[in-house]
């Protein structure tokens, strides 16, 4: 990625404990193929693709806090719209460990809005940074 910063780390002092996969859009090539991700519209994005949570941190709130790191990160290099691609469960249990996209809670938690959905648990999910 040119040695640009693929994403942030949330510690819990010195310790990693979860991480936030985010760049341009333009740099998951994979996303312009899927026809539930297909972009929205065209204006340029940053893209959160995916996360890891360490099992212990799990249903513990990190999600939310690393979410906002994300959209700071992008903020800081010029991002104007960062986006996400959550799994939306409704109210059925759902095993956390399939979560890698995020959950769509935690992004509106974060203050993300959805802005299409073409697929039931699916949501593509924004939020405008000034």
């Amino acid at each position: 990625m040119g040695g640009e910063v693929p994403g942030v780390l949330a510690y819990d002092g010195r310790r990693p404990i979860a991480w936030c996969a985010l760049a341009p859009r333009a740099a998951y090539p994979g996303l312009a193929n899927s026809r539930i991700l297909a972009p929205v519209d065209d204006q340029p994005v940053w893209s959160i693709s995916c996360f890891y949570v360490q099992r212990d941190y799990r249903r513990s709130g990190v999600t939310v806090p690393l979410l906002r790191a994300a959209v700071a990160h992008a903020k800081q290099r010029g991002g104007g719209v960062v986006e996400g691609y959550p799994i939306d469960p409704g109210p059925s249990p759902f095993p956390s460990a399939f979560a890698w996209t995020g959950l769509a809670s935690a992004f509106r938690k974060a203050g993300f809005k959805e802005v299409a959905r073409r697929s039931a648990t699916r949501p593509i999910m924004r939020i405008r940074i000034a």
